[in-house]
């Protein structure tokens, strides 16, 4: 166990908004055996990139594929004894659920999760397979979280919150104990940030041992809920756009993680889509690991430039999470390699005749360009009947082999142009 110096006056003063560090250290004795010490990576790609050097925290190894069984079995494990007749409830988009039912099950109680109703169907049986039952109520996760409560109440079940609740804050902050153990004098500590309870219990156990460290979250700018409060000087609720970091899509930062945010988080920064999606596919590519969306922010912050790095600043980011739908995986995957120039769509009109596809595809290959698909239009209102389009969906190294392809396709006399989709 990481033991840190002794705090000052001013410094205990200062941490006083989060959950203790004995409380952390004490979840993590009671967790030891029922959650997995995830390993934290040295990334020489990334550090290369950043001038840093770069550590990725792989809480994708975690029971159930996440961080969230942490704070799940503290919480449970913590107050065995109090749990309701009926077992435990939780309301979650997908990670919560599947940590509450992994913790539940360990605990030998029952387990009960709302979901939102859009929630994919992968989520809802990833949860129902580890023990729970699924009910799909609300529009939003605090839709599901108002009618989980309630039917704690109406049912005599204990509601477990995913994020505003000091057991659970005190379960996620193991993970800072395991990053200061592993990498006693790291500098920075980029975290993912929903409702705030991972980031509040990370904060908690670094700043305690290392007032010095920065601690920094990440935001989909799709759902600033954290962002807008520490600009607003409270918790607010905030519209929610669409977003394929869906794990930290939650639209109102927890009154208990809202102060550690204020008091020992250096800022909380945005990232796109594009961003995110680019991430995904360096994490997958360069580290072969699979990320969901929210896991992958961090590195998306960091590659963006978002977050300031120093030459030689040891940075850990906090991989959250890899509980990523695999129909969704294709889109992100595919979407990375077009905005990244890796791959892209090509239409060509040629004439009609027995040579002109082969000797199409024949300038292709002597240009490197692989092709994945090949389609083949004749009757379209703006083609002569002489002529066809033929739509070619290309892998290419980058930008300048794009470029490069198709002027040689030009060179040629094949008039090819982007077809709409493929950018």
């Amino acid at each position: 166990m990481y033991h840190p110096r002794i705090l000052n006056v001013q410094e205990r003063q200062n941490l006083s908004s989060m959950v203790s560090l004995a409380e952390i250290q004490a979840a993590s004795l009671l967790l030891e055996g029922k959650v997995i010490r995830t390993p934290l990576v040295y990334s020489p790609t990334f550090s290369e990139m950043t001038g840093g050097e770069v550590y990725l925290k792989l809480e994708t190894m975690q029971k159930a594929g996440s961080f969230k069984v942490r704070g799940a079995a503290n919480r449970i494990f913590g107050k065995r004894s109090e749990i309701g007749k009926r077992g435990v409830i939780a309301a979650s988009a997908g990670n919560h659920a599947q940590g509450v039912a992994v913790a539940a099950s360990m605990a030998g109680v029952a387990a009960t999760i709302v979901m939102p109703e859009w929630v994919s169907l992968a989520k809802q049986e990833a949860t129902v397979g580890y023990g729970a039952r699924v009910i799909l109520r609300g529009g939003s996760l605090e839709e599901s979280i108002a009618h989980a409560m309630q039917a704690a109440l109406d049912e005599e079940m204990t509601f477990i919150h995913p994020y505003d609740d000091p057991l659970v804050i005190a379960g996620q902050g193991t993970i800072g104990l395991e990053i200061l153990e592993d990498l006693p004098n790291v500098d920075l500590v980029i975290v993912p940030v929903g409702g705030g309870g991972l980031i509040s219990g990370i904060a908690s156990a670094v700043k305690s041992a290392r007032p010095g460290t920065r601690v920094v979250g990440v935001q989909a700018a799709a759902c600033p809920s954290a962002a807008e409060a520490l600009r607003r000087g409270g918790p607010v609720e905030v519209g929610a756009g669409p977003t394929i970091a869906d794990g930290i899509r939650v639209k109102r930062t927890g009154d208990h993680t809202y102060p550690v945010l204020r008091d020992c988080v250096s800022s909380v920064v945005l990232v796109d889509e594009e961003a995110i999606t680019s991430a995904m596919l360096q994490l997958l590519e360069r580290k072969k690991v699979l990320s969901e969306g929210a896991g992958a922010a961090p590195l998306a912050a960091l590659l963006s430039g978002v977050v300031p790095l120093a030459q030689g600043e040891k940075v850990a980011l906090v991989i959250s999470g890899g509980n990523v739908d695999t129909f969704l995986l294709e889109r992100i995957l595919k979407k990375g390699l077009y905005s990244g120039g890796r791959m892209v769509q090509l239409a060509v009109v040629v004439e009609e005749g027995a040579h002109s596809l082969p000797a199409l595809l024949q300038i292709l290959a002597r240009a490197g360009g692989v092709v994945n698909r090949i389609d083949q239009e004749r009757s379209a209102p703006d083609l002569p009947v002489h002529q066809m389009r033929v739509i070619l969906e290309l892998e290419v190294r980058g930008q300048a082999h794009r470029e490069a392809l198709i002027a040689a396709l030009h060179e040629a006399g094949f008039a090819a142009r982007p077809f709409p989709g493929g950018y």
